[in-house]
């Protein structure tokens, strides 16, 4: 894949930060020395999980976004790979593979966002589509659980397509998000992932947890009401007027998504606070983000983890990157127990 970096021994090492009789996360995790065919590659390798960052943010210029999902992924690894290593974690169990990079394609998100730009941005996420889709899947066929960092929400297809065949059957999503991502197909952005993998038959039940209602149509809103696939709560309704319980809506969540193998994808939008693509001061706490991906963690049937649209800089890199860490690493506690 021309697009893949390897994450490599010399940039582990210089990223790690080392103390004296302690055991940093980054020592146990396993690399791959070099890449020929990624189905082979890590299918007899003796881990459960691959880690992938995904460095790109020309899905969300092409939706009219707030760009810097680009940085998502560096801020992650520097924090993870400095975390302790205890009875807690299982950091051994963890292949970090690297990044898909596209430094030359993200040339486009500095231009005026003109219909003719916003074309050509929609043509290359399709590009991205298909590394996502192809890699997502090769990871999933050798018996592994992608773990996906960073992008835009326009990955989200790429995440859901390469499950389905991976598994060679539709799978099932549960969105903790603001906002649907199931808006009309008229080229591929961040805002219509979800839309685009239901209309092509790769995901079958969604359930979309806590939208805003501020920001969600009404003509989506009974689009969404029309699809028996589809359920969906909001955040007023759960945090704001209390008509509905945070836990047992998750329990409702789960009972539409667990019939078959699902995935999870956590949209950094819907964390109160937290530098996104669409930052709001309202939202779901980062402990209930936790919450949320322990308790789908923890089904046999999760098969995937996407954490996407944050977008650091420079001066909240670290805490975008310890939120992204603890929900791996609350993932990975769920799942492996």
């Amino acid at each position: 894949m021309q697009n893949l970096t390897l994450f490599t021994e010399k940039e582990k090492k210089l990223l790690l930060k080392k103390r004296k009789g302690e055991s940093k996360f980054g020592e146990h995790t396993k690399l791959l020395n070099n890449l020929t065919n990624i189905y082979e590659d890590i299918n007899s390798l003796d881990v459960k999980y691959v880690l992938f960052g995904i460095k790109e943010d020309i899905g969300v210029y092409a939706n009219y976004g707030k760009t810097g999902t680009y940085n998502a992924w560096e801020a992650a690894i520097k924090v993870l790979l400095n975390t302790q290593n205890n009875s807690f974690t299982n950091a051994n169990s963890i292949l970090v593979l690297g990044h898909l990079d596209y430094s030359e394609q993200r040339e486009i998100i500095s231009a005026k966002p003109k219909k003719k730009n916003i074309s050509k941005a929609r043509s290359l996420v399709e590009d991205i589509d298909k590394d996502v889709s192809f890699l997502v899947s090769s990871i999933i066929a050798a018996g592994k659980i992608p773990i996906i960092i960073g992008g835009g929400h326009n990955n989200a297809y790429g995440n859901i397509k390469g499950a389905a065949l991976g598994l060679n059957n539709n799978i099932n999503v549960v969105n903790f998000d603001a906002h649907s991502d199931f808006r009309a197909e008229e080229g591929r952005h961040s805002g219509n992932g979800f839309s685009y993998a239901f209309t092509e038959g790769f995901l079958n039940n969604y359930f979309i947890f806590g939208l805003h209602e501020n920001y969600t149509s009404n003509n989506l809103f009974k689009s969404l009401n029309k699809i028996k696939n589809i359920k969906f709560n909001t955040f007023e309704a759960i945090e704001v007027r209390k008509e509905i319980d945070f836990k047992s809506e998750m329990k409702a969540a789960l009972k539409h998504i667990s019939d078959k193998n699902f995935g999870i994808e956590i949209d950094c939008d819907a964390i109160e606070n937290i530098s996104s693509s669409a930052m709001s001061p309202s939202g779901f706490s980062v402990n209930q983000a936790r919450e949320f991906v322990h308790y789908f963690g923890s089904h046999n049937n999760s098969t995937y983890l996407h954490i996407c649209e944050a977008a650091p800089n420079e001066e909240n890199e670290t805490l975008v990157g310890k939120l992204i860490s603890y929900l791996i690493t609350d993932f990975v506690r769920a799942n492996g127990n």
